[in-house]
């Protein structure tokens, strides 16, 4: 197991109750870093887990395992906020180590074909996933830098990012210009010992494939019955015969955290059960 005791990690997006980043956060945290958890509000997904308390929950469980942790709500694509979320980090911490950008756009109006897709349906994805990427990545290496002790940045992509899905060219192309955006910075941080990597996913059952199945429901089927077809077809289709958990996406970020991943950078790693193999 990767030893993070003394690092500190940002993950973004990590307030759903089965989400990849909560998953990513309570990994890390076993590993001994403190964590620093965002998302846009508390419970990002009131609708689909009531109980569930969001940012403080997951904190909660971070002191639980012995580790620090504190949630800071912000608004990934407005740069003030950004700014705001990493100072928050820093005055807790006193630093960042790791960056895990995985904040993203909730499925709905743009999963649509190019010719019925509204210009603000596109304008949100690329406003989220690439902006607010690109924002939380500027923010968390210039104090990298600054700070001059080498750092981690992990950027969520997918494998949406690596081939066209019919209905998903908003997502497709802001998840494309991820995997461009962590090769950029790779080679421009490389000299001051900061590794960008991305992790692709395949789905992963978590809160958003509900919102998902809502915005691809065919005439007389319910949103919770195309969510457990896709569930069940993706599944059927994928070599290792399930989808990803949360858990499988945060084994790989652990990696790209730790040390044991120092001599890689630029890379792109698909996490789709063999289903994308490139």
């Amino acid at each position: 197991m990767a030893n993070l005791t003394g690092k500190v990690a940002l993950i973004t997006g990590a307030g759903g109750k089965h989400g990849v980043g909560r998953a990513i956060a309570l990994k890390l945290g076993e590993q001994g870093a403190s964590v620093i958890v965002n998302d846009i509000v508390s419970q990002p997904y009131p609708d689909r887990s009531a109980e569930w308390e969001g940012l403080p929950q997951v904190v909660r469980e971070l002191c639980a395992l012995g580790t620090g942790g504190i949630a800071a709500v912000a608004d990934i694509t407005d740069a003030a906020q950004v700014q705001e979320l990493v100072d928050k980090g820093v005055e807790e911490f006193g630093q960042i180590d790791i960056l895990v950008a995985n904040a993203g756009s909730r499925p709905g109006k743009d999963r649509l074909p190019v010719v019925d897709l509204d210009e603000e349906a596109w304008d949100l994805v690329q406003k989220t996933n690439v902006k607010g990427t690109f924002l939380c990545c500027r923010a968390v290496a210039r104090h990298m830098v600054e700070r001059d002790e080498g750092g981690k940045i992990i950027i969520i992509s997918s494998v949406a990012g690596k081939m066209g899905i019919p209905r998903y060219a908003a997502y497709c192309a802001s998840k494309f210009a991820l995997i461009g955006l962590t090769q950029s910075l790779a080679h421009e941080l490389a000299p001051n010992r900061i590794n960008v990597n991305a992790i692709c996913p395949g789905l992963v059952d978590t809160e958003r494939v509900a919102h998902m199945a809502a915005a691809l429901t065919d005439p007389g089927e319910t949103p919770e019955d195309r969510r457990t077809r896709m569930i069940g077809e993706t599944a059927s289709t994928t070599p290792l015969g399930r989808v990803a958990q949360g858990a499988d996406i945060a084994d790989v970020a652990s990696f790209l955290a730790s040390g044991e991943s120092d001599y890689l950078t630029g890379i792109s790693i698909s996490v789709s059960g063999g289903m994308w193999m490139g």
